[in-house]
């Protein structure tokens, strides 16, 4: 009987999943929320400094040889169809780069973008950095009380911030102004900005700390 039932019948493991019962992986994935892939590009995009595997694979709670298999087969996968932007594994992390052929693009793009007006937001990081300098994107974050990597990215690329080091404790990538900031703001030194003090509420101190 036993070996007429190997020979007809499928084996006891190869049985189908009865129908309406997801399978084990399937529920995983939906606990999961969005794949791997996508998770990873998500990630990637908002990242202004290399991303070490063994932080996103704690991010996204999934295996480190898993995450940094799929972060090599995104970045053969943007080469191979010749995308604008490459992903590289530089100084122990991941992140997203220019292709070097589309650098005169961006670089115009930078270039006749600079006359346009900076929003009220890139003005109040601006502010900040050029009376903390040299100052992290986090503490500026902290000190508007919002995320401002977007618009430090948008400063640095117009030429009025740059990087300064990095922050001995943490490791963060800090931040200055630029000669060209001194230029447009009709300044011959950064003693020049004006005291700042007249326009702090009577508490200020209270506030940092």
């Amino acid at each position: 009987m036993s070996s007429e039932h190997s020979q007809d019948g499928p084996a006891p493991e190869d049985e189908p999943v009865p129908a309406g019962i997801p399978a084990p992986e399937d529920s995983m994935a939906e606990d999961a929320g969005p794949g791997l892939r996508a998770a990873l590009e998500a990630i990637m995009l908002v990242a202004d400094e290399p991303i070490p595997e063994v932080l996103i694979a704690q991010v996204l709670e999934r295996p480190r040889g898993q995450v940094a298999a799929t972060l090599r087969e995104l970045a053969t996968e943007y080469e191979a169809d010749g995308r604008g932007f490459d992903l590289r594994e530089v100084a122990g992390g991941w992140r997203f780069y220019t292709r070097p052929d589309c650098a005169p693009l961006v670089e115009r793009f930078v270039r006749d973008g600079q006359e346009v007006r900076l929003t009220q937001a890139a003005l109040e990081t601006l502010a900040v950095v050029a009376y903390r300098q040299p100052v992290s994107r986090a503490r500026v974050s902290a000190v508007r009380g919002v995320n401002c990597d977007g618009v430090m990215r948008t400063l640095v690329l117009r030429g009025l911030a740059e990087e300064s080091g990095t922050d001995a404790e943490t490791g963060a990538i800090l931040y200055r102004t630029t000669g060209y900031f001194l230029e447009r703001m009709g300044l011959s030194s950064l003693e020049d900005l004006p005291d700042l003090a007249p326009f702090l509420p009577d508490d200020f101190a209270d506030i940092e700390e």
